[in-house]
């Protein structure tokens, strides 16, 4: 039994439980047929490690850092395609790691910055992507519009299991590694001075960033995977007054940009990723005018 079927046998029971409960004529099969459960449960998986990883995202000013990786690993999907690979996630997962490795060693060096060297590998891999579709790509142009926008029902049996395998291996480190994250987050240099090892630290993020970028392909799209890896994050900072906070903020808000998303691409037919998308900027504008039109209230009733 591989690591997606385990993972499935988890879950399905409680999607089925809760079925009769879902809203909707075509949403409510995401809770009983298999395939549409798998996507469900992809979505899920995904969205918790987003929530957990976009925080240190924010808090190391790497918000870009999750497009950037997008775009590259649309070329390795590209690149797949092309070649005829049932894997294209493999080949988009190594792609990534090397260009996270490369931005970070390019950072770190003071070679370029952080920003040049993203933007740099964005245009460049999502142009060799589409280059390359059009000179060599044949008829697999068709597949692309998923890729590029986000189509839950691209998730088979072996890309769960990547999805899977991906999503286990970055929340223990996130989890193990969390305080040395925030420390070396917060304040580097004196995390240097105290002995933990920010570069293998900021190196072992990149690549965990990365592969985390590519489980979220599917579900989101290479164009829009950093709106739920950063959206739902910025969203739980303008709510929460500690890390633990944030961490829970970002996943009620991440959840409710999936659910709210799934729900309405499944009823009006578009794309997941653009709809989970929309909903999660919605989302973040309705948390923000609040914030904005409830703190001069608070502020005038402590003066009172």
């Amino acid at each position: 039994m591989d690591v997606g079927e385990f993972v499935m046998r988890l879950f399905v029971p409680v999607l089925e439980l809760i079925a009769p409960l879902v809203p909707g004529e075509i949403f409510p099969y995401f809770f009983t047929l298999e395939m549409l459960q798998r996507a469900l449960i992809s979505a899920l998986i995904v969205t918790f490690v987003a929530g957990f990883l976009g925080i240190f995202l924010l808090m190391r000013n790497l918000a870009l850092i999750g497009d950037g990786l997008a775009h590259v690993s649309f070329g390795g999907i590209a690149l797949a395609l092309i070649v005829g690979s049932a894997m294209p996630l493999l080949y988009a997962l190594l792609l990534s790691i090397i260009s996270a490795i490369l931005i970070y060693e390019l950072q770190a060096r003071g070679i370029l910055s952080g920003d040049a060297s993203i933007g740099i590998f964005l245009t460049g891999m999502l142009a060799f992507g589409l280059v390359a579709l059009r000179v060599w790509g044949g008829g697999v142009q068709n597949n692309i519009e998923g890729y590029l926008f986000g189509n839950i029902l691209l998730v088979d049996r072996e890309s769960f299991n990547v999805t899977c395998i991906i999503s286990i291996i970055s929340i223990i480190f996130l989890i193990l590694t969390h305080k040395i994250l925030l420390i070396t987050s917060v304040d580097p240099l004196a995390a240097q001075v105290q002995g933990i090892p920010v570069r293998a630290t900021g190196l072992a993020f990149s690549i965990i960033t990365a592969a985390t970028v590519v489980s979220m392909v599917q579900v989101m799209g290479a164009l829009l995977v950093t709106a739920l890896l950063v959206t739902p994050a910025a969203t739980s900072q303008l709510v929460s007054t500690s890390f633990r906070t944030s961490f829970i903020w970002a996943q009620i808000f991440g959840y409710l940009s999936v659910f709210i998303g799934l729900y309405y691409s499944a009823e009006l037919e578009t794309g997941s990723g653009s709809m989970i998308a929309l909903v999660a900027a919605i989302i973040f504008g309705v948390v923000a005018i609040v914030q904005i039109g409830l703190r001069p209230l608070i502020f005038s009733s402590d003066n009172d």
